[in-house]
């Protein structure tokens, strides 16, 4: 497949290497992605550019024993494998992580048309507590550190300042959420840690971000 790439024009190729670097950084490519500009979702280039160039990809990624997927209900392309090496993300992240899932899935029922879920750090906190998943709340610097780590992995979209972090700091649940963990994993990891009491301070748990991929059902 390497004569595809070499008969691409210089812009395409960029364009192309800019999404394998993409998804090797973040794993997800979403469609369309939160504009602080215009208040609203726009287009993301990369997810055309994947899309124009699948099957040059596909096999591109199959050579290192990675799978390049897709969601077209949610909007987004995904890579998954073995021998992907994820980042290691802390407790805190992890129980983050499953709440934005149930806050997710609780807003689409009531609003199933609109793929756009929107939350505050309040509310997630207030689920926390409702579950007893945490004795105090962490530091402001371990809720910015865990909530960059989830911007990153496009699980979520902060529409408020990070420096001003506070809990009517708003944010945006990318449906990325919904190919991370399923909901029978959220609520049985939910009563795991809801069983276990939860340290003051948050050690970094041995899941790493590609583990936790699940396949979507059909």
């Amino acid at each position: 497949m390497i004569p595809y790439y070499e008969e691409l024009n210089d812009e395409e190729k960029n364009a192309v290497t800019k999404v394998i670097r993409t998804l090797l950084k973040q794993t997800f490519v979403l469609e369309r992605k939160y504009d602080k500009k215009s208040g609203r979702l726009v287009y993301n280039k990369e997810f055309r550019t994947i899309d124009l160039h699948q099957e040059f990809l596909r096999e591109y990624f199959k050579i290192s024993g990675i799978e390049l997927r897709e969601n077209l209900h949610l909007g987004v392309f995904y890579i998954e494998g073995e021998t992907l090496i994820g980042e290691k993300i802390s407790r805190l992240s992890t129980i983050y992580l499953l709440i934005l899932k149930l806050l997710y899935d609780e807003h689409m029922a009531e609003a199933s048309s609109n793929t756009s879920v929107y939350t505050s750090l309040g509310e997630i906190h207030e689920k926390i507590n409702d579950f007893h998943l945490m004795r105090t709340l962490p530091s402001i610097t371990e809720m910015r550190r865990s909530i960059a780590l989830l911007k990153k992995y496009q699980i979520i979209e902060p529409l408020d300042v990070l420096e001003e972090l506070n809990e009517e700091t708003r944010m945006m649940i990318y449906p990325c959420v919904n190919v991370v963990l399923l909901g029978d994993d959220i609520r049985r990891l939910i009563e795991s840690f809801s069983k276990e009491e939860v340290d003051s301070e948050f050690d970094e748990d041995e899941a790493a971000i590609s583990g936790i991929i699940e396949d979507m059902p059909e």
